[in-house]
């Protein structure tokens, strides 16, 4: 079983919107953080935002007011809805389950999807 499906990348115009989802699994079902982090060609892995279980989230600098992170218990869904898109949003993006709370690095993540691609041009 996948742990972590991702969904919903696309090509988009430079101030468009996105939303990108990410579907559980019973495996990351107890996880105490459901997190994005997006990956560049030629750069590394950096975190996005998270959204915990207590329904608390947390966003880098560089996305905060346009990303938003949510999550939709019943559908064991986590969704970011991007906004303003810029051309240094593109990257691949990932979903990633963890079970340390407030966690901003790759390595605290236990699980993660195949990511899906999110190309803005401008």
């Amino acid at each position: 079983q996948v742990p972590l499906v991702e969904s919903g990348g696309g090509l988009v115009q430079a101030g468009g919107s996105l939303r990108l989802s990410c579907t559980g699994s019973e495996r990351t079902s107890s996880s105490f953080v459901l997190g994005w982090f997006r990956q560049a060609p030629s750069k590394e892995r950096e975190f996005v935002a998270y959204i915990n279980k207590e329904g608390d989230t947390a966003y880098a600098d560089s996305v905060k007011g346009r990303f938003t992170i949510s999550k939709d218990h019943a559908k064991n869904t986590m969704y970011l809805q991007m906004s303003s898109l810029r051309d240094e949003d593109t990257a691949l993006y990932y979903c990633a389950a963890s079970w340390t709370w407030d966690a901003r690095r790759s390595d605290l993540y236990t699980f993660w999807g195949q990511g899906t691609q999110v190309t803005v041009s401008s």
